[in-house]
C-alpha cells in the first residue's frame, strides 16, 4: 500500500465537496417566475476557435454560427464562450480543448436551469487526426465507440522491455495487451469506453455517406506522400470509424499501433480506431452522468470527427517531421467537412422534428 498523504487527501476531499456543492446549487437554481426552460433541439459541441466567433479564419465553431445564423448570444460564464442559438432550436457550444475542459463545459451546460435538454440531440463535431490505414485528409468519420487513451500505465519508450511493442499498459495489467481477455483480471474505471446508439449512428451515416466532400490541392499533394496506404490517398469521403480520446497529443507509427490495439481492447473486436481526438471521452463522461438524472438522453449523441492531419508520418519521414508539419491548407478542408456532413444531419433532425422528438430516426433500409 502506498504511504498515506493526509494533506493531499484533505485537499482532494475539499475540492470534491466544492464541486458537488456547485453542482447541487446549479441543479437547484429555480427558473424565474413565469419562465419555462427553453427546449433545445440540437446542441452542436465544438472544441476550439481560432480568434473571433465570426468574420476571421474559422475554427470549429465559426462556420456553425455564421451559416446557421446562430444570432442569439447567451451568457455562459461556466463555459469557454457564450452560447449561440437560433430560432430553430439549434445551439452551439465551445467546450475548450482537452478532456478536462470538455468535461467541465458539458456538465455546466447540462445543469444550466435555463434549458430543457431532455429531448436534445448532441452532435460533437470537430477535427481530428486520422489513421492513414483507414481514412484520408478532409474525410469524415461517424464513431460508434469513443475510447479514452489517458487512463493507463506508461513507461518511457527508452525504458520498455525489448519484447514490448510500446510502453502503454492497461490499468491493472503487467504488460501491453491487445485482447480484451487480458484486462478482465485487472482494475479499471468506467470512463474508458463509451458505445453510442448504433441505430442513430447508422442513420446519420446513411444520409451523409454519399456527400461529395471538397478536395483541394494542398491535401491532395500531402496525401500523395502516403504510398502504400490506399485509404490515405483517396479524395475525402464519409465513413464510420471509432475515435480515441486523449489530452496528450500523441503521434507516430508506434503510437498508432497502440491506438489500434487500445480501441479494440476496450471497445471490442468490432471496433476500429480511425480518428484521434483530445476531448470526447470527457464529453461522454459528463453526458453519461447527466443521463442518469434524465437531464439528457445519451441515446441521442453523435460524434463526428473530420481529418485535418494523419496520426503517423508518411514513408520516409520521421514522426518529429510529421508532428511539426503544418496542417495541409491550414485544416480548412476538415472544418468544412465537419459543417457539411454534420449539418446534413442537423437539418434532417429539424425537418421531421415532431417525429424525431419522440423517437430516434432510422436508416431507411432498417424501416
Amino acid at each position: 500500500m502506498p504511504e498515506a498523504r493526509p494533506a493531499r487527501t484533505n485537499r482532494c476531499s475539499l475540492q470534491r465537496a466544492l464541486w458537488l456543492g456547485l453542482a447541487c446549487l446549479m441543479a437547484a437554481m429555480p427558473v424565474r417566475a413565469g419562465e419555462e426552460r427553453l427546449p433545445v433541439k440540437v446542441v452542436i459541441a465544438t472544441m476550439f476557435e481560432r480568434g473571433e466567433v465570426t468574420g476571421d479564419v474559422p475554427g470549429e465553431l465559426q462556420l456553425w454560427v455564421e451559416r446557421l445564423h446562430l444570432d442569439k448570444s447567451l451568457a455562459f460564464p461556466l463555459g469557454q464562450q457564450d452560447l449561440f442559438m437560433n430560432d430553430d432550436g439549434v445551439m452551439a457550444v465551445l467546450l475548450g480543448g482537452g478532456i478536462a475542459n470538455a468535461t467541465a463545459s458539458v456538465m455546466a451546460l447540462g445543469l444550466d436551469p435555463r434549458f430543457d435538454l431532455s429531448k436534445t440531440y448532441w452532435l460533437i463535431a470537430g477535427i481530428a487526426g486520422g489513421d492513414p490505414a483507414d481514412i484520408s485528409l478532409g474525410s469524415a468519420a461517424w464513431a460508434r465507440h469513443v475510447v479514452d487513451g489517458d487512463l493507463l500505465y506508461e513507461i518511457d519508450g527508452r525504458e520498455i522491455p525489448d519484447h514490448w511493442p510500446y510502453g502503454m499498459v492497461p490499468l491493472g495489467a503487467s504488460e501491453p495487451a491487445d485482447d480484451p481477455e487480458d484486462i478482465k483480471t485487472g482494475w479499471t474505471v468506467d470512463t474508458i469506453s463509451f458505445s453510442l446508439n448504433e441505430q442513430l449512428v447508422d442513420w446519420a451515416y446513411s444520409i451523409s455517406k454519399d456527400i461529395q466532400l471538397a478536395d483541394s490541392e494542398g491535401i491532395a499533394a500531402y496525401r500523395d506522400m502516403y504510398a502504400g496506404y490506399a485509404q490515405a490517398q483517396r479524395p475525402p469521403f464519409v465513413t464510420i470509424g471509432d475515435t480515441l480520446s486523449a489530452s496528450t497529443y500523441w503521434h507516430g507509427e508506434l503510437f498508432n499501433r497502440w491506438a489500434n490495439d487500445w480501441v479494440k481492447l476496450y471497445a471490442g473486436a468490432d471496433a476500429s480506431f480511425v480518428t484521434s481526438n483530445m476531448e470526447d471521452s470527457g464529453t461522454l463522461t459528463s453526458l453519461r452522468r447527466l443521463g442518469r438524472t434524465g437531464r439528457v438522453d445519451t441515446d441521442r449523441v453523435l460524434v463526428l470527427r473530420t481529418v485535418s492531419n494523419y496520426t503517423m508520418p508518411p514513408p520516409g519521414k520521421t514522426a518529429q517531421w510529421s508532428r511539426t508539419a503544418p496542417f495541409p491548407d491550414n485544416g480548412l478542408p476538415s472544418l468544412e467537412a465537419a459543417f457539411v456532413v454534420g449539418n446534413t444531419v442537423v437539418q434532417a433532425l429539424l425537418a421531421d422534428w415532431p417525429r424525431n422528438q419522440k423517437r430516434l430516426p432510422q436508416a431507411k433500409s432498417d424501416e
